[in-house]
């Protein structure tokens, strides 16, 4: 396999952000020595408090990239809670710890998670394709595998959207769809390329497994992932919205957008409401930070889908990435980062307009992060000053 050189979010040396009060901050004493003969943890020595604290400080409605951020980093090498921020730029209210937000793309760990169950149980082949357990959604395609879906590598063409500008994806943020359609959307285009010969991240993918999840458990999508996960891990905030529901329940913080006004200045537009139907099994996830560190947690341990299978997760396919020619980086539900000095971590950033999110760590669990940043441009190519920090933080030496 060709050599990586990929970094855990572009820029993340970069902690230059303000100083500012933190609302909740707390670490943990240092772990023991480790024992001679044992492999040494990734991480031995705590989080490092005091860069953490400086990079989600100063949130706030006036914040350039920010109004407020949630972060837990956790480990066998110790632990840390920040909360920074507002909930709601208009009444100043402080940022809430255990608020609810929209995970966004986060939502295709458990998705993969519930395919490579149902692997283990023998109700699904990851090497067969996804033809035969859905005759007739794929027409005129070569036979795509199961694993080639899970790995972004099935060749299918993105389904179209509303536009490609947040204004035109605004207008239409109460439009619900069908994921069936969606589909269809993206099957009449062709295949891009043919299946298991490049890697191209998007949606399509796991729409195809969302309707693949409920085609084999006999029951809805959300039954499925509820009753596989989020239940028995006791992950009582965590939930997805209905077809029609545009709200978050709960408390939760509110989502902003940054638009760009005629005389070159900006304004925060409020799209906390929206309608998910668009990202489903994709995207549409909603819960809070430490309902998703037990998740991640659980699942990295091998309690959420067996190791056999966990290892689809921790497995990058040996193709080039569709649009940049590099190796590819994406794994099943997940995506391998290599961070500026060379250790690897694995998780999955998921961003919806005014919610970004990260879970991940280190494979060995010595490390792991997890966020929920309200980004006033969560789906810009822009680099987030905050988000980078944030993990350049939480990884720090």
């Amino acid at each position: 396999m060709k050599a990586r050189t990929r970094t855990l979010i572009a820029a993340a040396l970069v902690l230059g952000v303000a100083a500012g009060p933190v609302a909740a901050a707390q670490a943990a004493p240092a772990p023991a020595p480790v024992s001679a003969g044992v492999t040494p943890p990734v991480f031995s020595a705590p989080p490092k408090a005091a860069l953490l604290e400086q990079a989600i400080a100063g949130l706030g409605a006036r914040h350039k990239d920010a109004t407020a951020a949630l972060v837990r980093v956790g480990g066998t090498s110790g632990s840390w809670r920040g909360a920074s921020g507002v909930a709601d730029v208009r009444s100043g209210r402080g940022a809430i710890e255990d608020a609810r937000f929209r995970a966004g793309s986060v939502t295709k760990t458990f998705t993969a998670a519930v395919v490579l169950q149902l692997a283990a149980e023998g109700r699904l082949d990851l090497d067969r394709p996804v033809q035969d357990y859905l005759p007739g959604l794929l027409p005129g395609f070569e036979p795509v595998k199961v694993r080639e879906l899970l790995n972004y590598t099935s060749g299918l063409r993105s389904a179209d959207g509303p536009g490609d500008t947040f204004e035109d994806e605004y207008a239409h943020r109460f439009d619900v769809v069908d994921p069936r359609a969606l589909i269809a959307n993206a099957v009449v285009k062709g295949p891009e390329s043919s299946p298991g010969s490049r890697q191209r991240y998007s949606n399509i993918h796991y729409t195809v497994l969302g309707v693949l999840i409920e085609e084999v458990t006999g029951t809805t999508y959300e039954k499925a992932v509820s009753e596989r996960i989020t239940k028995p891990l006791g992950l009582s905030r965590t939930s997805f919205p209905s077809r029609t529901q545009n709200r978050i329940p709960g408390p939760h913080h509110h989502g902003y957008q940054a638009v760009k006004r005629a005389d070159g200045s900006s304004s925060l537009v409020d799209v906390t409401e929206w309608n998910s139907s668009s990202n489903w099994a994709a995207g549409d996830l909603i819960s809070t930070t430490a309902d998703l560190e037990r998740f991640t947690v659980a699942l990295f341990g091998g309690k959420v889908v067996p190791k056999p299978q966990l290892e689809e997760m921790f497995t990058v396919p040996d193709v080039p990435d569709a649009e940049s020619g590099e190796h590819a980086v994406q794994t099943a539900g997940m995506k391998e980062f290599v961070l500026p000095d060379g250790t690897v971590a694995y998780g999955k950033t998921g961003s919806r307009h005014g919610f970004s999110t990260v879970i991940g760590g280190t494979r060995d669990l010595s490390r792991t992060l997890v966020y929920s940043v309200n980004s006033t441009d969560a789906k810009g190519r822009d680099t987030n000053r905050v988000t980078n920090g944030i993990v350049a933080a939480a990884f720090a030496r």
